[in-house]
């Protein structure tokens, strides 16, 4: 039987919320901490802009109890049930460096509980909770991660990544690949430091995700993730890693993203890559056709009915455990 347990901390006077699920017996426990991706996901990998509350790091904390491993999922402090409150105190103060701060701490309240072996801790990351993970894994961290996964990584710039996904989205508008000299045209202009300014004739869907990343709310945040990509800190790494992109991925791509990452750790025979046939963004199966996963990528996410890929989920469980065995 698994015990789940709301915990929190504070990070520069701002309080932080996870779940703690151990497994049975008094440990002390092997844990994974995971790292939610982008945006407002929250502790469980669910948003609010997309529907359901069936989210994978809940299911995957299910899973890594069976095999008597605990771990802590946490929100970050712009997303949860907390964001209105937290939201207003981190204007100007997001960075990479906070979302660091976020998981180290993150990771000491988990080595400091008398059930965890401090020793035996894996950080697990998804898409671009997978960067933060990175930054842990090289830089002096104690306690440092016994081993890292990396699920769903960007193998390119976070602006390629992005450039990608829209030149998808506007191939589904009427004339759509037409106007997308008009995102390339925007990108550039933030890529040299300027503002954004996306085209008035762009779709409203398109000119919103460009505009995100100059909301006051996310700087400075948004212009250093714009850049970050995770071949950049992989060949760095230094512990036990599985790097696993998922075949019917829409926002990052197991050869796109799967090349540059195999290449960047070329010869790091600690390194593990695997590409689930049927393993969407969030680890859930999509069985659906590639227009049907063009048309709505974040369907099948988080409703009631999503389940975790089973390739996906076999291949993270047996690496963790005959990485802690």
């Amino acid at each position: 039987m698994t015990h789940s347990t709301e915990v929190s901390w504070q990070v520069d006077g701002i309080d932080m919320f996870g779940t703690f699920v151990s497994p049975e017996g008094a440990g002390p426990h092997p844990a994974v901490v995971m790292v939610a991706g982008s945006g407002p996901t929250d502790r469980d990998w669910t948003s609010p802009l997309l529907p359901g509350a069936n989210g994978t790091a809940a299911l995957l904390a299910e899973a890594f109890a069976a095999d008597g491993i605990a771990s802590l999922r946490y929100d970050k402090r712009a997303s949860g049930p907390h964001v209105a409150e937290n939201l207003p105190a981190m204007v100007g103060r997001m960075s990479m460096q906070s979302h660091l701060d976020e998981l180290v701490t993150a990771t000491h309240v988990l080595a400091e509980r008398q059930d965890v072996d401090a020793a035996r801790i894996i950080g697990l990351g998804n898409s671009e909770g997978c960067l933060h993970v990175l930054h842990y894994a090289t830089s002096a961290q104690k306690p440092e991660f016994a081993g890292i996964v990396l699920a769903a990584p960007p193998g390119r710039s976070i602006g390629a990544v992005l450039l990608t996904q829209l030149r998808t989205q506007l191939g589904l508008v009427p004339n759509g690949a037409e106007l997308f000299p008009l995102v390339e045209q925007a990108a550039a202009r933030y890529s040299a430091g300027e503002a954004m300014s996306p085209d008035p004739r762009l779709p409203e869907g398109v000119r919103m995700v460009l505009s995100s990343f100059e909301a006051p709310a996310n700087l400075p945040f948004a212009r250093e993730l714009w850049a970050e990509d995770a071949t950049v800190a992989l060949p760095d790494v230094q512990v036990p890693a599985l790097v696993l992109i998922g075949r019917k991925d829409a926002q990052v791509d197991a050869d796109l993203d799967g090349g540059p990452l195999q290449a960047a750790a070329a010869g790091m025979a600690e390194v593990t890559f695997a590409f689930p046939a049927n393993a969407n963004h969030v680890l859930k199966q999509d069985l659906r056709s590639p227009q049907e996963r063009a048309a709505a990528p974040g369907s099948g996410y988080n409703e009631p009915d999503a389940v975790l890929d089973p390739e996906a989920a076999e291949t993270i469980r047996t690496w963790i455990r005959d990485l802690l065995s």
